[in-house]
């Protein structure tokens, strides 16, 4: 792919919705991680289900590398390499945390309460945090709700690529302004990322008083 300069615009959040496609987009794992809280729906009237609905015989670390690893990490590399990678990794930083917020607030928009309570429910029912995470509740009341993740399917996939800086900038560093946008009282501390190499990733939400 080659982008020529000229199609380049000002204003970063243009840059961002144009050149990247819906379908990278899509990739982003914080649209992912905060899927909605949905009734089983049937979809198909007969029992027959269709070809794009069958099983794809692909594990969850599978569809991770088809999806990552096959076209999105190339993708960011070649655009890094044409822009430089200190701009690159902040603008993605930027635009991965502007639709990370976008998102918690559209899927959590009917929720009753916007406490840590809520945010910790939230969080154990979605459904890739079960199936990419290992992970313990460490502590949780009404002030703090602590998580400390020692296994991770994005960090394990961005790494296998020598992509941890653009994973970092994509699907870690927007966690800061999630929990912002859910309630903006709430802050999450947090030293250590197993996308940077760390032993874990020590989650921490604390309710401002």
């Amino acid at each position: 792919m080659i982008i020529k300069t000229s199609n380049f615009v000002s204003s970063r959040r243009e840059f961002m919705q144009n050149i990247l496609p819906v379908g990278t987009m899509l990739c982003f794992g914080c649209s992912n991680l905060l899927a909605p809280i949905q009734t089983e729906q049937k979809t198909q009237v007969s029992d027959e289900k269709h070809k794009f609905l069958l099983d794809s015989g692909m594990s969850i670390q599978e569809v991770y590398r088809f999806a990552f690893q096959g076209y999105f990490i190339p993708y960011m590399k070649n655009i890094s390499g044409f822009m430089g990678e200190e701009k690159f990794i902040e603008m993605l930083k930027e635009f991965s945390s502007e639709k990370g917020a976008q998102s918690i607030k559209r899927r959590t928009q009917n929720l009753p309460k916007r406490d840590l309570t809520a945010l910790a429910a939230f969080m154990r029912i979605a459904p890739l945090y079960q199936k990419a995470l290992t992970y313990e509740i460490v502590e949780e009341s009404e002030s703090t709700f602590k998580l400390r993740i020692t296994e991770c399917l994005w960090a394990k996939t961005f790494r296998e690529a020598d992509a941890s800086d653009i994973g970092y900038a994509a699907i870690c560093y927007p966690d800061f302004a999630i929990a912002t946008a859910f309630n903006s009282n709430i802050k999450l501390l947090r030293t250590k990322t197993l996308m940077q190499g760390h032993d874990c990733c020590d989650h921490k939400y604390v309710m401002k008083k």
